[in-house]
């Protein structure tokens, strides 16, 4: 038995190893492209054969395929778009800038798929061919920009929005249940007037909060679809409705609300939406990085940091030190945000070397894109069920630390001013005394008035 098939494609014939569905173009990038390990995200292939699928319905609709052609085509798409053939697509990502290689493995793939389909019907069958058929109506140059948008829509609503409302709640119900812990707070890392652990909760929910806005307003960019445009944008060579009527498909069976964008040269030529929706995942990531950070600190220790904080102790943190116990799940987590920071400079690099009427950076803007997003998914759920969730108060430790710390002289300054107040602060530093003994010995104030003015829980508000 042969182990290769010929297979032929515009530069003539090629030896495919007989096991496999795709064909010429495939091998041909598999030898030119031997480049890394990354291979075209799955989404995005995925993605393409949704839209392979929808196209075959509308060159049927407008009477550019026959129906029997069109049925195979279709079925064969959605077997390839709902995963039953992900071996398939071993491409490298770092191909043409246009994707036009996996765009053409995917239309390999679904002919030699749907031609089989016919066989089983029809004998002597004239072969599904994947440029005239499966692509028509279509470019590498509006297909992969559209698959990209779908893809990035399908992950964000599928596992980021999730995760990040996963996040915005244990944040929440960690700001209700640690709402009368009143500690020290900081500012330039320095001792600064109390406030409640729940206070601080509640502003890392906000921070959450307003990047789930700002991820909310770039979506409606990623919604609109370059398909339509083909190879520069005018639309040659397929129906004046193809494009309204895939993205009406794709939208009905994604339940997303995709449309033809309304300037199909900016959608092929330039990838603005990406470079808004990747700048409210930096956001996010930033966001992240200064929570993780502030727990960090605060459950550094046990003894020798802040230790306002205990962590839940998922592992073991040394291998040379016993019954360590590391932040770990923060570390990992500042990790993926340090990632996403790097993905977004490639993203917003390659956005930015748009020549004319393409753009040819895109394998690497879907790449970054979707590792942006699986990755936040990833590790905001963990960070949530692995520390947020658990995270416990060391309420001595908070209380000592309150006691001890300078910056309740504020309290005092509405009745002896500021200048007063900092003479008694710099003394109680000094003379390693309380604050108490400080104002008293200065003089400044009785002790009944220290002992009516200094109350921690009176300093968390503003009053009337």
């Amino acid at each position: 038995m042969q182990s290769t098939r010929t297979e032929t494609d515009s530069f003539g014939d090629i030896e495919v190893p007989n096991h496999v569905l795709w064909g010429a173009q495939t091998a041909r990038s598999l030898h030119f492209f031997a480049i890394g390990e990354q291979r075209m995200p799955i989404d995005i292939i995925h993605a393409l054969a949704a839209i392979k699928w929808a196209a075959a319905c509308v060159n049927y609709a407008v009477e550019r395929l026959s129906q029997n052609r069109s049925k195979a085509i279709a079925n064969a798409s959605l077997s390839v778009a709902e995963g039953q053939f992900d071996q398939e697509f071993p491409l490298s990502v770092w191909q043409t800038g246009s994707g036009t290689q996996s765009n053409m493995n995917v239309n390999e793939v679904i002919a030699h798929l749907a031609t089989k389909d016919l066989q089983g019907e029809v004998e002597n069958v004239k072969k599904i061919h994947p440029n005239d058929e499966v692509n028509l109506g279509q470019s590498s140059n509006d297909v992969f920009p559209s698959a990209m948008h779908i893809a990035i829509a399908r992950q964000t609503h599928q596992t980021l929005i999730p995760a990040l409302a996963h996040l915005h709640k244990t944040l929440q119900d960690k700001s209700v249940e640690f709402k009368d812990v009143i500690k020290v707070g900081r500012t330039h890392l320095q001792d600064a007037t109390p406030i409640t652990l729940g206070q601080e909760f509640s502003g890392y929910a906000a921070q959450i909060e307003l990047c789930k806005n700002s991820l909310d307003q770039s979506l409606p960019a990623i919604y609109n679809l370059a398909i339509g445009g083909t190879a520069v944008g005018t639309g040659l060579n397929t129906h004046p409705e193809f494009g309204t009527r895939v993205a009406h498909l794709l939208a009905e069976k994604f339940s997303l609300p995709f449309t033809p964008a309304s300037n199909l040269f900016a959608a092929m030529a330039g990838h603005e939406a990406i470079v808004a929706f990747h700048g409210a995942l930096k956001m996010l990531a930033i966001a992240l990085t200064k929570i993780g950070n502030d727990i960090r600190l605060m459950a550094s220790g046990p003894r020798a940091g802040l230790g306002e904080l205990q962590l839940p102790a998922n592992e073991p943190g040394s291998s040379i030190m016993p019954g360590k116990v590391n932040p770990t799940q923060i570390e990992a987590l500042s990790m993926v945000c340090a990632q996403i920071l790097g993905h977004d400079v490639a993203i917003g690099f390659a956005a930015s070397q748009g020549h004319f009427e393409l753009n040819v950076y895109k394998p690497l803007i879907a790449l970054n894109t979707l590792d942006s997003i699986r990755l936040l998914s990833d590790a905001m759920r963990s960070f949530s069920n692995h520390c947020l969730i658990d995270i416990q108060v060391r309420q001595q430790r908070i209380d000592d630390l309150l006691k001890n710390s300078l910056m309740l002289v504020t309290a005092l300054t509405p009745h002896i001013g500021y200048d007063k107040s900092a003479q008694i602060a710099k003394y109680a530093h000094n003379e390693d005394c309380s604050l108490r003994e400080a104002a008293i010995i200065l003089g400044f104030v009785t002790e009944t008035d220290f002992d009516l003015w200094m109350n921690p829980q009176f300093m968390l508000a503003a009053k009337a």
